[in-house]
């Protein structure tokens, strides 16, 4: 018995020795990875958690929390996941499901009677897996401006009353064009079934269960705000820190502040079909329900990078579903000024990636760069130097968008305004959606505002023809437009179209959405 009980302990032993080396080399090869990507990306910060065979592997951060303060990144700091947030309303409203209180296919107007698409019968089969799949017919980000810039004071009452005025650029279900829209739709009919707002849902369902004892569901459920991360941008040389992004109606399209340790929980959770605790003994969800939010969708063209041989790709419920080398893949980004995220996991190999950073621009080429080099790793892979490659598409990318954006500003600065009558344009323009902005002079200079969101203010400069060029006061991200009038036979303004100056425009900033026309004159 006694030699028995010898043989097991060095078993055990050898098992923990083994299993220690193999972390161990894991953190060595990841902090190479990362320490050379931050070389190569203006990045303050980054976090990486690495779950494989059921065990987190490896938890840490880097650089900086804040290019001011320079207290460094742990494990345990916060950023905002963003769009990582939508894979938990998901989630939620498979409990609500398992729970009979819904169906998947239950229609919207059901639950919330007011919803109203823009045509009798997609309102009328509108259902909320089709909250969730980005198949609504609508474009890419459509009405994202009521809530980008943040600041502004649409309600869930104009949410609801928007999609009757949008235009389809697809057939209902046909195609893939990314929403966060009709996410925040499903925060309120989460709201109108349990009885609990989506926040404290996620909160008492989803994170104390799983024991994320430091994640929130919005910014202002965070009291402690210490080892939270500040965000940045590298749009210049130098890192510029940005204020918080301020949530929405609800955060189930991107509200979540989390960080790697506790990702790890939420990353085994998906990787255990739904199951948790020591031993696995706890359920939150079933098999069945992790096979409903994983499987396909939403059809879209597949990757046809010939390195990883691939058959699939598409849309589930809040994640994304590919392969890589016959290995199923899942996995989101999130982004927010200033903060992005990705998660990736792999089945098949048991294996779960989550990278945090808290900066704009060059923190997509990290993540992305950086998620693909350990991928490969545990692919068994050779090394496809995707740091580098990644690096040079991202300084090329913002080269050609600056080279766009300074010649107009180089138009405008040298265009003669005395072809123009400025007080021709001067009035306010409605948009059925998003109301109502001025066009108006001070001192000499037009400007515009939006009267809904106030962080839209910005100075006119003629550019060609009826065409002016705006640039915002709000700087946080690279959005200033094109303002494009339609004139009377008196050579009146009467309308406006819009779009982004530059190519690399974030989305969200749908200015090519709206449809503003002149609904009276100035006003005191």
């Amino acid at each position: 018995m006694k030699n028995k009980k010898s043989v097991l302990s060095i078993i055990a032993f050898l098992f923990f020795i083994s299993t220690t080396t193999f972390s161990q080399s894991i953190t060595n090869r990841v902090d190479s990875i990362v320490n050379y990507a931050m070389t190569k990306f203006n990045v303050a910060g980054v976090s990486i958690g690495i779950v494989k065979d059921g065990k987190i592997i490896h938890a840490k951060g880097y650089g900086v929390k804040s290019s001011k303060t320079k207290s460094p990144v742990d494990e345990h700091t916060n950023f905002a996941i963003a769009s990582n947030s939508k894979a938990f309303t998901t989630a939620a409203l498979a409990l609500l499901v398992e729970e009979g209180k819904i169906k998947w296919d239950d229609k919207v107007k059901d639950h919330i009677p007011e919803f109203k698409m823009y045509n009798a019968y997609v309102t009328e089969n509108f259902n909320i897996q089709d909250l969730l799949t980005h198949r609504s017919g609508l474009g890419l980000g459509i009405g994202d401006l009521m809530f980008f810039p943040d600041g502004s004071d649409f309600t869930i009452d104009d949410l609801l009353s928007s999609f009757q005025h949008f235009k389809p650029v697809s057939a209902f279900r046909t195609k893939f064009d990314y929403d966060n829209l009709l996410y925040v739709v499903a925060g309120e009919l989460i709201k109108r079934v349990s009885g609990m707002t989506w926040e404290a849902f996620i909160k008492t369902r989803i994170f104390e269960p799983l024991q994320m004892e430091n994640s929130y569901a919005s910014l202002d459920k965070i009291k402690d705000q210490s080892n939270l991360a500040t965000p940045h941008s590298s749009e210049s040389e130098e890192l510029q820190t940005l204020p918080n992004f301020q949530e929405m109606i609800n955060g189930a399209a991107g509200g979540i502040y989390s960080n790697v340790d506790d990702i790890c929980n939420w990353m085994l959770l998906h990787l255990n079909e739904g199951r948790y605790g020591t031993s696995l003994e706890k359920n939150l969800f079933t098999e069945d329900s992790q096979r409903e939010m994983w499987k396909m969708h939403t059809v879209m063209e597949a990757d046809r990078n010939p390195r990883y041989n691939p058959h699939f790709e598409g849309y589930g419920l809040g994640w994304g579903v590919s392969d890589k080398l016959g290995n199923m893949v899942v996995q989101h980004t999130g982004g927010l000024p200033g903060m992005l995220s990705q998660t990736v996991l792999i089945p098949d190999l048991e294996l779960g990636i989550i990278i945090l950073t808290n900066t704009s621009d060059d923190g997509a080429g990290l993540f992305s760069s950086v998620s693909q080099t350990i991928v490969d790793d545990f692919l068994g892979m050779d090394d496809f130097h995707w740091i580098d490659k990644y690096s040079a598409y991202f300084k090329q990318k913002k080269e050609g968008s600056d080279a766009v954006t300074e010649k107009v500003w180089e138009i405008a600065k040298n265009a003669d305004e005395s072809k123009i009558n400025k007080d021709d344009y001067i009035g306010i323009y409605e948009d059925p959606w998003f109301g109502k902005v001025e066009v108006f002079k001070k001192e000499e200079q037009l400007w515009m505002k939006s009267h809904r969101s106030p962080k839209l203010i910005g100075t006119m400069h003629f550019y060609r023809a009826n065409t002016f060029a705006i640039k915002w006061e709000y700087r946080q991200m690279n959005c200033d437009a094109f303002a494009m009038f339609t004139l009377d036979e008196e050579g009146i303004a009467q309308s406006i179209k819009m779009k982004g100056i530059s190519p690399n425009i974030d989305f969200s900033f749908d200015f090519h959405d709206l449809n503003l026309s002149r609904v009276e004159e100035e006003q005191d």
